[in-house]
């Protein structure tokens, strides 16, 4: 468990310290929960009422908010960003893998940078370069010339394709999928026929793939994952697709082949794009949205109808299955009263 004192943490933050800078904390807490040895947050003035009561050894707060609390505190613009930062220090999660296992598969020609770890029975196949510190969870498969980072840290049973290129100090959840077949095929008189997708995937610096998403690669060009975006769980990234840097998306997303999002963007969950049209930068799609049409100014956008009762939902649904009609209706009236 790794213990800071709470002066060394101000100092690591940039923040002021105020109170007995020599307590000892060795995590991080909310601030209902948090008890002796731990530090926590005040991100919203909403819950300042439990700054009376909370056991914490100290709070991260903003200036405003400490003529409510008489504790130890660490002073900051931003708590919430305190909290982050806060919670990377204070890290206990284990590496994916120790050391190259046994039960690993490694052939010969790979190229190994210094301090890689290998876990069992994990693959990594002819050509792949592995660069230094890089991780490789157990089950983990590294297809031919596949190439990952430094410090790049695969989870359990992650599949990287052959050619596949990831960059530095990513983050590879559990059973996602990078570089399988995009979904491309021909029709000859109602046969199917499969076009080899020939491209491949290059993710950037400081990519974040949550559980069990996919991202295909391409079919003659590459998809492009740009520096610093995070993809959550089980997302769907089809071949082509192009997502610029900084950009977040939310779990169960779905993109269609050759899209291009923005730098910038947020992608509320469960949000299903349409393929071959691009996205402006500074883009925020609500959860839930259908995005069918390019989007050309930055801004926020929403579609679907907001959860109804039941009963209301039905009305609803039934005015809605009525709108054509009233449209003719209204062009009538409108005509009628044109001509008077």
């Amino acid at each position: 468990m790794a213990v800071i004192t709470l002066a060394e943490l101000a100092a690591q933050l940039g923040a002021e310290l105020r109170g007995d800078g020599s307590i000892k904390i060795h995590s991080i807490a909310g601030l209902e929960k948090a008890q002796q040895g731990q530090i926590t947050f005040l991100s919203s003035s909403k819950y300042r009422p439990l700054l009376e009561t909370s056991q914490a050894s100290a709070v991260m707060l903003k200036e405003a908010d400490m003529a409510y609390f008489s504790g130890n505190a660490v002073v900051l613009k931003d708590p919430y960003l305190g909290y982050a930062h806060v919670a990377q220090l204070l890290d206990t999660t284990p590496p994916s893998a120790v050391n190259i296992a046994p039960s690993a598969f490694v052939a010969d020609d790979v190229v190994l940078g210094d301090g890689i770890a290998i876990g069992h029975n994990a693959v990594v196949e002819s050509g792949a370069i592995l660069g230094e510190g890089a991780q490789i969870g157990a089950g983990c498969f590294v297809g031919k010339n596949a190439v990952i980072g430094a410090r790049t840290k695969l989870w359990a049973n992650v599949t990287v394709y052959h050619a596949v290129e990831i960059g530095m100090d990513c983050l590879i959840q559990s059973g996602t999928v990078i570089g399988a077949d995009g979904f491309g095929y021909a029709n000859d008189r109602g046969n199917w026929i499969k076009i080899p997708q020939l491209g491949t995937v290059r993710i950037g610096d400081r990519v974040e793939i949550g559980a069990c998403t996919t991202i295909d690669r391409g079919a003659l060009e590459d998809t492009l994952i740009s520096d610093g975006v995070i993809i959550d769980n089980q997302c769907q990234i089809a071949h082509n697709v192009k997502i610029g840097a900084n950009t977040a998306i939310a779990g169960g997303t779905i993109m269609a082949g050759s899209l291009t999002i923005g730098k910038h963007c947020f992608i509320g969950g469960a949000s299903v794009f349409n393929g071959h049209m691009e996205v402006c930068d500074g883009v925020t799609v609500t959860g839930m949205g259908m995005v069918m049409r390019p989007i050309t100014e930055p801004g926020v956008y929403s579609s679907g109808i907001p959860l109804q009762t039941n009963r209301e939902w039905r009305k609803t649904a039934a005015r809605v299955m009525k709108i054509d009609d009233m449209n003719k209706r209204l062009k009538v009236v409108e005509k009628q009263l044109k001509t008077e």
